[in-house]
This record gives C-alpha cells, structure tokens and sequence, in this order.
C-alpha cells in the first residue's frame, strides 16, 4: 500500500489532496483493479461532493468500453443505485442516451422498472410518465407471454379507471377486443360491420310493472293505466305488450330503455325468440300457430278465432303442444 494514513476524531480526515488550476485533480488513484475504494462502517463508502455553479457533478464515472457507474447492494428492500433530489422540480435518477435506451431496468424474478408517486390526487402526478416529443409514442409495452398484457393498468381500490385515454381518438386497437364486464358509452356508437350477439335470443325493452305482483319471465303482459303492465287475464285482448324476457334457455340480447329506479320493471320482448307461458288445454297447439292471451293469467292460447285476434297476436309459436299448460319457445310478433 503506497499511503498508509490513519486518523480518529469526529469529523476527521485520514487523506487529503488540494489542486488549483483548470482541469487539475485533488487526488488521482489508479490500480490493476480498482483506481480509488471507499469503505464506510457506519456511512457512504465514498462520497463525492460539488460546489460547482455550473453543473458539475458530485461523483463521476467514465468508461468507454463498459458501466460508468456500478452499485452493488445485498441488503432486502435496499436499491443497489439511489438518487435523492431535495431542490425545485428536479429527478433523483436521470438517465441520457444519444443512441440507445436511457433507462433499462431488468429484473429475473420481479418487476424491472417500479415507480411511485406520493402526491396527492389533485396535483396531477403520475408514477410514470413517459412523453414522446419527436413523433414516439409517450409509453410502450411489450409482452411475450400468452394471454399476458404488453400494457396492463390496474386500479387498486376500484373506483377509478385502469387505464385512462384521452384525444381523438382516445384509443385505438388494431385487433379483437375482449371485455369482461358492462360497458357504458356517453355518446354515439358508430358499427361498420356486423353486430353479432351470441348470448340473447330477444330484442326487449324494461317496462314497469304493477307493484304487488309476482311475476316471472314467460309470463304475457298488458298494457295498463300511464303504460304501467299488468299480467294478462283475459282472451283476445288487444293492449297486450309482449312476454317478460328470460325464461328458459332464451335470454335477450339487447334490453332498451334500461334505467335505475325504484320501481318494478321488466324486460318485456319485443322481437326476436322467447320462452312463453301457454294454456294448450283450451286448443292444442302446433308449430306456426298464432298466440294470443287468454283467460288464464299470464298465459297465451291458440288464436283460433282470426277476427278477435286481430290487434291481439303476441307471435307464432314454435313447438308444439298437445295440452296443458307449459313454457314454449315463440317468435314475438305483436300484430
């Protein structure tokens, strides 16, 4: 060891080295393996400081054919490279590069770059922000696993978005797109192909109904006072609705007019295929028959007299049914 120098003492100094005059250095090391090493027992191993006014930095590291700078760290929860910014609108970690990636986190076995932000909500700040001021784009993801995200937005309580866009347009995806969910639109919906429901059977739309009654789907409705519905109970009978939507197998595809409120409503089918209540004891009924209410509540029958059923028809039934009462599968046609 060339220098051998020891001193004790609060604030003590073992080794010191003053230069004046451009581009002169205080002290030099250079070694086969390290040039200068730091060990600190109870603080910083080394510890670099500036006073210079323009922008010089407290520690430099240079290489050019490897790592500037290098932090190694063993301790858990503990960074190997910590920068800490005390001033105005500064960053505590900034990394620059002419032609190449300025920041590269990579890690085996969890997240490579983790960001965090403790500003409150109304400051606008971000745990990452990433801006493309040439023509980039601000953030990018990749992903190579199956069924994994290249970009994935989580909000950890629930009552806010995931993922947030915002221009015009706000998002575009190049691809199909799969929703687990509801989905609500506050505006126009523009389809320049085809609309493809594969769960529902029926076109339907919520109605009220008459408070205190027990009603189920299958059921046919009418028309009562300030368009509230009833259950049918009487044949022929022209302020017939339609059928309450849901029974069976036939769910319906689009429900109209779907709203909060405190009241009773039902989907009431308007077209397409649905599950209806018949009473075949008063006629039996065959495939293409045309239904129409009865005197059994909320039940349909044959409409066997065409000019009562005139104004009176809730559509054709589609399966049979030799007697009694039962569920058959019809298409909604009011006429």
């Amino acid at each position: 060891m060339a220098i051998n120098e020891t001193a004790t003492g609060k604030d003590s100094v073992a080794v010191t080295g003053t230069a004046t005059g451009e581009n002169t250095l205080g002290m030099l090391g250079k070694g086969d393996a390290s040039g200068v090493r730091g060990d600190g027992k109870n603080w910083n191993g080394v510890t670099g400081v500036s006073q210079s006014t323009i922008g010089g930095a407290g520690v430099v590291g240079a290489n050019d054919t490897g790592v500037g700078v290098r932090g190694e760290s063993k301790a858990q929860f503990n960074p190997a490279v910590y920068g800490i910014h005390t001033g105005p609108q500064g960053r505590g970690v900034i990394g620059e590069a002419t032609d190449g990636t300025g920041v590269v986190g990579i890690s085996t076995t969890w997240v490579g770059v983790y960001a965090e932000t403790n500003a409150p909500a109304d400051a606008g700040a971000s745990g990452v922000l990433g801006e493309g001021k040439a023509g980039g784009d601000g953030v990018r993801g990749y992903a190579s696993g199956r069924g994994k995200a290249g970009v994935a937005g989580f909000h950890l309580t629930n009552d806010g978005p995931g993922i947030f866009g915002k221009g015009s347009p706000a998002g575009v995806f190049e691809g199909d797109v799969e929703v687990t969910g509801d989905i609500r639109f506050e505006g126009d919906v523009e389809v320049t192909g085809d609309i493809r429901l594969t769960g529902g059977q029926d076109v339907a739309e919520d109605f009220d109904v008459a408070e205190g009654e027990a009603i189920e789907s299958g059921t046919v409705m009418v028309l009562g006072e300030e368009g509230v519905l009833h259950q049918s109970h009487q044949s022929y009978d022209k302020r017939v609705a339609g059928v309450i939507a849901g029974a069976g197998d036939y769910k319906p595809g689009i429900v109209l007019d779907k709203q909060q409120s405190e009241s009773d409503r039902k989907p009431i089918a308007l077209m397409g295929k649905v599950f209806c209540k018949v009473d075949a004891d008063l006629g039996p009924i065959e495939t293409g028959d045309m239904l129409t209410t009865s005197d059994t509540p909320g039940h349909a029958m044959k409409a066997a007299d065409a000019t009562q059923a005139f104004g009176a028809v809730i559509g054709k039934a589609l399966r049979s049914l030799p007697g009694g009462r039962g569920l058959v599968p019809i298409l909604v046609a009011l006429q």
